[in-house]
């Protein structure tokens, strides 16, 4: 072992002592409490994610007239195929709760506030990035619902003013849904969205690794040592929310697995259309409001969540004795759940 040590040690100049030092950054103790921890657990997902993915595309094939057999087989007749499969669409489901609340957490905590105001608007980037893999996740079985979902979401695009059209025919391939569609949307799903993510976790890291992590104080925590180590302390935590992740999606895999509906049918629209439960809050946008002002309005919130360290800036000068933003929170937080219970309440 000396020897290997030795050789390792000459091509790697690092000894354990500086690695320690790079690696281990002092934790805040607020992250003692789980429920603050959850930017590590959509990070976990997205592993899993990658890992079963891979395996799934070992079968699938891209294209509409082999894409929904190609889904069939995994699921029915692959070994383990409707295991990996469930693990897929769970942790996909997952993934996105935990993105939603780990930025909901983010907001109310302030943690966005001077000097984060940049991963604030990497995270807003990672948010539409994570449903936007899952969209076109959702498009690539083929099925009757996906199907039309997809045609849908690219009629939406093109309401968009200017540029809208063209975004529908590239993401389309051209004016309708053709057999160039399922392999953009594979390329998206697969290779462009995933390594966009990569690079934009990668920055979010290392800004969180160079900034530090904002230190939440609490009445009941009288404790004079405001930190606490990452390695082993929080990395244990760490681990342990990654097995009870993999036990959930073990169990959901089994007892909930993923399906296969009816196969898409171009000819035959539904009489309801469902997207998958993130998009129920734009789907009933768009039921409630004329095509082009609710796409345009859908654009402004979004650019508003992009900027809003600056625009929560304003309104602490405006109105200093006063946490609007809390209330602001409050309320969109209150909006998207009634829309999404709304929407959910309508037949399948």
């Amino acid at each position: 072992m000396g020897v290997i040590s030795r050789w390792v040690q000459e091509r790697l100049p690092v000894s354990g002592d500086q690695l320690r030092e790079l690696t281990n950054e002092p934790v805040p103790n607020h992250l003692k409490r789980w429920w603050f921890c959850l930017g590590g657990t959509p990070m976990y997902l997205f592993v899993v994610q990658i890992a079963t993915g891979i395996l799934l595309a070992i079968y699938y094939e891209p294209s509409p007239r082999t894409a929904y057999d190609s889904v069939r087989y995994i699921t029915e007749e692959a070994s383990f195929g409707w295991y990996i499969r469930g693990l897929h669409k769970w942790a996909a489901t997952l993934m996105v709760a935990a993105v939603i609340l780990h930025q909901i957490r983010i907001y109310f905590t302030g943690a966005y506030r001077k000097p984060r105001e940049l991963n604030w608007m990497i995270g807003v980037f990672l948010l539409i990035c994570t449903l936007v893999t899952g969209f076109t996740g959702y498009s690539l079985v083929y099925e009757q619902l996906s199907y039309w979902g997809a045609t849908v979401g690219a009629n939406i695009t093109d309401s968009i003013p200017v540029v809208g059209p063209w975004m529908k025919s590239m993401l389309l391939g051209g004016a309708d849904y053709s057999e160039r569609t399922l392999s953009r949307f594979f390329i998206l799903h697969a290779a462009i969205l995933p390594a966009t993510m990569v690079m934009l976790l990668a920055i979010h890291v290392s800004l969180i690794r160079l900034q530090g992590i904002t230190d939440l104080r609490f009445e009941d925590d009288d404790s004079e040592k405001r930190t606490f180590n990452f390695f082993p302390d929080h990395l244990y935590t760490e681990l342990i929310m990654g097995l009870v992740l993999m036990i959930l999606l073990s169990v959901l895999a089994t007892v909930l697995p993923a399906t296969m509906g009816p196969r898409a049918d171009p000819l035959t629209t539904p009489e309801v259309i469902k997207p998958e439960w993130f998009f129920y809050v734009a789907f009933r946008w768009l039921k409630l409001f004329s095509g082009t002002f609710a796409v345009l309005s859908m654009g402004f919130i979004v650019f508003v969540m992009l900027i809003w360290p600056f625009v929560d800036k304003w309104l602490l000068k405006r109105f200093p004795a006063t946490e609007m933003s809390v209330w602001i929170g409050i309320v969109g937080a209150l909006t998207i759940i009634g829309f999404t219970i709304w929407e959910a309440a309508v037949a399948h």
